[in-house]
């Protein structure tokens, strides 16, 4: 559990937990949002969680840069530069595709927070992490190397730990959330969730929906969030057994591949913002806010559940979506 308190503080916590009154009343559920777009670094979003843990490593290890890797609209690099550049340490973002004549978005906002950018075009990010690090160490530089959206066993506790607070929201609330949705990428997230469940003793049934991979670095994303669930227990000196039957993945919502907004996502966004006065992001947010409400949508009416939809942030990525509007 020490390990959990481990961290640099670099957000805003607990974040809230809204109720949903006009989306509850459609879909007849009880729904609720936790608002993890406001912590509140550069804009907010779940990478910060998982900064707070990576970046208190990368200082005990004595390092003066961050590097990353990630698509141009990254949430997980604009948050790694802000992050970095909060605790004074230099950062590289090393991402997809050929720099383009126009910055905007997340792409604009890494530029204004002083982060080194590398455009790989179409070279293996995982590779060019690894010459980079190697290349800044020949210059003296001692570069943390953070994997994409910081999905590992360090990142995850951010989530771990995000559990340990749900559960003080729970009490707070006077109930327990029965399902809890939210947008799964680079699998640390749902890691943290899978964990923190067993470990706080959460009632809820953690259901990621898929927005892009259906593998990260070489395994099945299920066999990779295993994996990342593992290391972490053992760094937290956790031993129960954790199935990968634990790790719910919907995919049938990613069909149409990553970054590519359909009817359905530009239906997410425009609801919540027309009902709510919520913004979701084009990309991870509006499709596992979409594959929510198809999924309640569909299911037989056992009575009202408490439903939560986890909002991992990614707003600032919309102004790089605009013609679609």
């Amino acid at each position: 559990m020490n390990h959990l308190k481990n961290k640099t503080n670099l957000g805003f916590f607990p974040t809230p937990v809204e109720f949903l009154p006009r989306i509850s009343a459609k879909l007849q559920q009880n729904i609720y949002i936790k608002r993890d777009d406001q912590t509140g670094l550069a804009t907010g979003g779940n990478k910060t969680r998982k900064l707070e843990y990576l970046v208190k490593n990368a200082l005990d290890l004595g390092a003066n840069a961050l590097i990353t890797i990630g698509g141009q609209q990254s949430n997980h690099c604009r948050q790694t530069a802000a992050a970095a550049a909060k605790v004074g340490l230099q950062c590289y973002l090393i991402l997809r595709g050929e720099k383009p004549e126009n910055f905007q978005g997340n792409l604009l906002l890494d530029k204004i927070l002083g982060a080194n950018l590398i455009f790989a075009g179409d070279k293996d990010l995982f590779q060019e992490i690894k010459l980079l690090s190697q290349n800044l160490k020949n210059e003296g530089v001692n570069a943390y190397e953070i994997t994409m959206g910081g999905s590992d066993e360090v990142g995850c506790l951010g989530y771990v730990n995000a559990v340990q607070e749900l559960k003080n929201q729970e009490i707070e609330l006077s109930f327990e959330f029965d399902e809890i949705y939210f947008s799964t990428s680079s699998g640390g997230t749902q890691a943290g969730l899978v964990l923190g469940k067993r470990m706080f003793d959460l009632k809820a049934q953690i259901i990621g929906v898929s927005n892009d991979k259906s593998n990260m670095d070489g395994l099945p994303l299920d066999e990779y969030i295993l994996n990342v669930v593992k290391k972490a227990q053992k760094n937290l000196l956790f031993e129960e057994n954790i199935l990968i039957s634990e790790i719910q993945i919907l995919k049938e919502y990613n069909e149409a591949g990553y970054g590519v907004v359909t009817e359905n996502e530009l239906f997410a966004i425009k609801e919540l913002a027309q009902t709510e006065g919520i913004i979701l992001d084009p990309v991870y947010t509006a499709r596992a806010f979409w594959g929510m409400l198809d999924s309640l949508k569909n299911i037989k009416k056992q009575g009202k559940k408490n439903i939560l939809f986890w909002h991992t942030g990614g707003q600032s990525a919309n102004f790089s979506y605009h013609s679609i509007f």
